[in-house]
């Protein structure tokens, strides 16, 4: 397999000797390799694989989620936190950063004037080992390579 190729992977994912995500042989990842939509360990060991190979795969946490950061922290006051968002720690919000560009925080604790966001992405700091099977290759659409992302069966083009 080489660029540009959408890839279809029935994965395993492992911390250790914990399964903390997989795929079903149902539900395949699909993504255009080559386009960093998959953490670039992942996808650069699984660059030149075959329909049908699989493989065991090591991925070092920086060049999956990246190294924990201890102070990527933030403290928001609750007057501030909007009223929609339910205060439920670990859950996953979206944040404007400064430059405008949205990323994503994790609740991390609630005390009664605050609340404490992590920057930290739940994988950051953590070697993951996947195993990993090529189901499906196949060339992108135009579509799909003018998006930079794979269209499943039932998209529709909005501008149709």
């Amino acid at each position: 397999m080489t660029s540009n190729v959408v890839v279809s992977m029935e994965y395993e994912l492992r911390i250790g000797d914990k399964v903390i995500d997989s795929s079903d042989e149902n539900d395949p990842l699909e993504f255009i390799q080559g386009m960093e939509q998959i953490i670039p360990g992942l996808e650069t060991q699984i660059e030149g694989m075959a329909l049908g190979e699989s493989r065991e795969v090591f991925v070092k946490a920086e060049d999956a989620y990246g190294e924990y950061d201890a102070e990527d922290f933030v403290e928001v006051p609750k007057s501030e936190f909007p009223e929609e968002i339910p205060l439920e720690i670990g859950l996953e919000i979206g944040v404007n950063g400064e430059d405008g560009e949205e990323l994503s925080a994790y609740i991390e604790e609630v005390t009664l004037d605050t609340i404490t966001l992590n920057f930290n992405h739940p994988l950051a700091g953590k070697d993951l080992n996947f195993k990993v099977k090529i189901v499906g290759l196949r060339l992108p659409t135009e579509e799909e390579l003018a998006h930079g992302h794979v269209h499943g069966e039932d998209f529709e083009d909005e501008e149709e």
